[in-house]
C-alpha cells in the first residue's frame, strides 16, 4: 500500500515547443480537479448540521449530543490533517485525495442507514460520534494533497490569488451540500420515506463518489512527473523560501516537522489566529440551521437555503480577499485578514442582535439574519484561505502539507471542535443569546491575532 502512494518520479522533459501548451492545459486540469475534489469532501462533512434539527425534533438526539457528535469530525480532522499533511508530502497527491474521498463518501452514506434508537439518545450519540470520527480521519486526506498541488503547480507571486480562487471550493462544496440535501429530502418525501432527514447523509455522498471519479482523471502530482519543468523555472519566479529539494525527494519527518514548522515562531502565531477564525466560521455556519429553526425565525427549508447562501457568498468573498491581497498588498495576507475580520465582527454583532434589530426597525428578523449571514459568509472565508497561504509561504514546498496540517490542527481542534462545537453547543443548550455573543468575542480575538502576524511577512520580502 505504501508503494501505491509513492510519488511518481520526474520524466524526461517534453520537446520545448510543447511545454507551454501542455503546462497551461495541465494547470487547468489539476486546478479543476483539486477544486472539485476538495468541494467533494465538504459534501460528506457537514451533513449532521443539516439533519440535526429533524433528529432533535424526533427526540433522537439533543443539541449537546449534536455538538459532541459533530466535534468528532473536527477532533479527528484536526489530527488527521496534521498527520496526513506529513504523509501527503511523501505521497502522490492524485491517489491520496481520491482514495480518501471515496472512503469518506462511503462512510457518510452508511450513516444514513444506521438504526437509530428512539428510546436511548446516548446510543445514537455514540454511533454518530464513531462514524463522524472515521469521516474526520478520512477528511484529512483532502487539504494536504491540494496544498501540495498548489505549491508545485503555481509559483510564489501568483499563489495568493490562485489559492484564493481554489479555496472557494469548500464554500462551494458546503453551499452545494445544502442544495443537494434539500433536493434529497424532497426525493425521499416523494418516495414516502418517513425519516427524510436520512437523505442529508445519503444523497450528497453519492454525488461525492462521482466527483472522486473525475479527480482520478484530472489530477497529477507535479509538473516534473508529467515531463515539464518546475513552475518556478517555467514562470521565471524564484521568489519565496529557497530550498534544495528535488522532485521525488523525501525529507525526513523530523526535518519537516521540527526544522521547518515547530521551530518557526510565526507558524505558531498563525496557527493561533487560525483557531479563532475557525471558531467564528463554524460557530456561525454549523449552528445556523438549528438556531434559526428553534427560535422560529425560519423553517427547515428556509434555514437550508440560508445555510447555502452563507456559503456561496463566501466563494465570492474569498476571491475578493485574494484579489485585495494581490492588488494592494503585494500578496501579503495579514492586512486583508485584519480588514475582513473587522467586517466579520460587524456581521456577528448583527447576528447576535437580530431580535432587537427586528423590534427596533420593524424589518423582519429573516432579513437581518440574511444581512448577517451574507456579511459573515462573504468576509470569513478570505481569512480562512489567506491564513493557510501565510503558512505555506513560510516553509519549503516539500513541507507545505506539514505546515498546512499544523495550522489546520489548531483551527479544527481548538477553533472548531473545542470552541465552536463543544463550548458553543453547551452554551446554546442554555441560551442562544449567549452563544451568539461568544461569536462576537471570537471575531474580536481573531482581529487581534491576525494583527500580530503582520511581521511574519517581512521575512520573505
Amino acid at each position: 500500500m505504501a508503494n501505491f502512494f509513492t510519488p511518481p518520479q520526474a520524466k524526461p522533459l517534453l520537446p520545448k515547443e510543447k511545454i507551454d501548451k501542455v503546462f497551461k492545459s495541465m494547470r487547468f486540469k489539476v486546478f479543476l480537479g483539486s477544486f472539485l475534489g476538495y468541494a467533494g469532501y465538504y459534501l460528506v462533512r457537514k451533513n449532521l448540521s443539516l439533519a440535526a434539527p429533524d433528529m432533535i425534533a424526533e427526540g433522537l438526539i439533543d443539541k449537546q449530543g449534536v455538538g459532541i457528535a459533530a466535534s468528532a469530525v473536527s477532533i479527528a480532522y484536526a489530527f488527521s490533517k496534521f498527520v496526513m499533511g506529513t504523509l501527503s508530502d511523501r505521497s502522490d497527491a492524485r491517489k491520496f485525495l481520491t482514495v480518501g474521498l471515496v472512503i469518506a463518501s462511503l462512510v457518510m452514506m452508511a450513516v444514513g442507514f444506521l438504526p437509530f434508537s428512539t428510546v436511548n439518545p446516548a446510543i445514537n450519540v455514540t454511533m454518530l460520534f464513531v462514524m463522524m470520527l472515521f469521516v474526520g480521519v478520512l477528511s484529512g486526506m483532502g487539504w494536504p494533497p491540494c496544498g501540495r498541488i498548489m505549491a508545485y503547480w503555481f509559483s510564489q507571486n501568483e499563489r495568493s490569488f490562485k489559492m484564493s480562487l481554489w479555496n472557494t471550493s469548500h464554500t462551494v462544496g458546503a453551499g452545494t451540500l445544502g442544495v443537494i440535501a434539500l433536493l434529497g429530502v424532497g426525493i425521499f418525501a416523494d418516495l414516502g420515506i418517513e425519516q427524510t432527514w436520512r437523505a442529508n447523509f445519503i444523497i450528497p455522498s453519492a454525488f461525492a463518489l462521482l466527483i472522486a471519479v473525475f479527480c482520478w482523471w484530472a489530477l497529477r502530482d507535479t509538473p516534473e512527473s508529467c515531463g515539464l519543468p518546475s513552475v518556478a523555472d517555467w514562470r521565471n519566479d524564484h521568489s519565496g523560501v529557497k530550498t534544495k529539494e528535488k522532485v521525488g525527494e523525501k525529507v525526513s519527518f523530523k526535518t519537516q516537522l521540527f526544522d521547518y514548522v515547530l521551530k518557526n515562531k510565526w507558524i505558531w502565531m498563525i496557527a493561533l489566529a487560525n483557531a479563532f477564525v475557525y471558531m467564528v466560521r463554524y460557530g456561525i455556519g454549523d449552528w445556523s440551521p438549528t438556531y434559526l429553526q428553534e427560535t422560529g425565525i425560519m423553517t427547515a427549508a428556509e434555514s437550508k437555503v440560508a445555510f447555502s447562501v452563507h456559503n456561496y457568498v463566501g466563494a465570492v468573498g474569498t476571491i475578493v480577499c485574494g484579489w485585495v491581497s494581490a492588488k494592494f498588498f503585494k500578496g501579503k495576507c495579514a492586512p486583508p485578514n485584519i480588514i475582513f475580520m473587522a467586517l466579520v465582527l460587524i456581521g456577528c454583532l448583527i447576528y447576535w442582535q437580530v431580535p432587537a434589530l427586528a423590534a427596533a426597525t420593524g424589518i423582519a428578523a429573516k432579513t437581518w439574519v440574511y444581512v448577517a449571514l451574507i456579511l459573515i459568509g462573504f468576509c470569513i472565508y478570505g481569512p480562512v484561505a489567506l491564513v493557510s497561504i501565510q503558512a505555506l509561504n513560510l516553509v519549503p514546498k516539500n513541507a507545505a502539507g506539514t505546515a498546512a496540517g499544523f495550522v489546520g490542527l489548531s483551527g479544527y481542534l481548538i477553533g472548531d471542535s473545542l470552541l465552536s462545537k463543544i463550548i458553543v453547543g453547551g452554551i446554546a443548550d442554555k441560551s442562544w443569546d449567549m452563544a451568539n455573543l461568544t461569536m462576537v468575542i471570537g471575531a474580536a480575538l481573531g482581529i487581534v491575532l491576525c494583527a500580530l502576524t503582520l511581521k511574519s511577512e517581512k521575512k520573505s520580502e
